[in-house]
């Protein structure tokens, strides 16, 4: 088909017969999430949600055939902590909740078995691990949520800055690899998180999860430094998780049910 847009695995680009025909093929969907919010001075709002949309995208284009279902994203996500800040779109956590649930279980009843939520935003994940769960629950479906489990650990390697969790080294790096036109480095800052306590530091191997209203730790709204970022270790970020989630939906994907129920269900 001469459509650039048509590719076989672009749920919302297909027909009702070619989903029937493909859905005979392949039993597993990337659904991606984002958030509308401030990224600092620097760069756009639409970071979580573009960097989820292409991240899906790019990992359906290298999985082999049949590749997995992408669905349309979800571009919003829960950002109340960063309201103070003007561009923030924010919904509550039962809305995306309950729109996730519905949109699984839509999924199970079109014959989806295996649905991976990759989400692009961190602070959905309370939420969309709830939501992960009743669609399980209600549906008896694999679902699961990837918030860069798969390639943190790696990307936490290539920088220098401590707790940089929000449009610092990590975020401008990643943007300036596939968008250089929408960064203003001329207005990157550096917002090193301090915290002095191993138990709340973002990225610390004992951390808990806790929140916190960003205005009450980054008078920019940057966590972490976008100073350092460059495109060279953006491009380096990108290939690394794409490779990861390419080597986990591949995993998934060709795990019968049974066996990742581990023969139980």
């Amino acid at each position: 088909m001469s459509n650039k847009y048509k590719r076989d695995f672009l749920w919302e680009t297909l027909t009702w017969k070619e989903i029937e025909e493909r859905l005979k093929l392949v039993d597993t969907a990337i659904l991606p999430c984002g958030a509308i919010e401030q990224h600092g001075p620097h760069l756009p709002v639409d970071v979580d949600y573009f960097d989820a949309v292409y991240m899906a995208e790019k990992v359906a284009e290298r999985c082999a055939e049949p590749k997995p279902f992408v669905l349309p994203p979800i571009p919003f996500g829960v950002s109340y902590h960063h309201s103070a800040f003007k561009g923030t779109l924010s919904v509550s956590n039962n809305a995306l909740a309950a729109f996730v649930y519905d949109i699984g279980m839509s999924l199970a009843h079109n014959g989806i078995k295996k649905i991976v939520i990759l989400n692009g935003h961190g602070d959905n994940k309370p939420t969309l691990s709830f939501a992960a769960q009743m669609i399980n629950r209600d549906a008896k479906i694999f679902v699961c949520v990837d918030t860069g489990e798969s390639s943190d650990v790696d990307l936490y390697g290539l920088i220098d800055t401590p707790n940089d969790i929000h449009a610092g080294e990590i975020e401008t790096s990643t943007t300036l690899a596939v968008r250089p036109e929408l960064v203003n480095m001329d207005l990157a800052v550096d917002e090193t998180l301090d915290l002095n306590n191993e138990y709340l530091d973002f990225t610390s191997e004992r951390g808990v999860n806790w929140y916190v209203h960003t205005q009450r730790i980054s008078e920019s709204g940057v966590m972490g430094n976008a100073k350092k970022a460059t495109a060279e270790k953006g491009k380096k970020m990108w290939d690394i998780s794409i490779e990861k989630m390419v080597e986990f939906v591949e995993s998934i994907k060709n795990t019968p049910l049974e066996k990742l129920y581990q023969n139980r269900y």
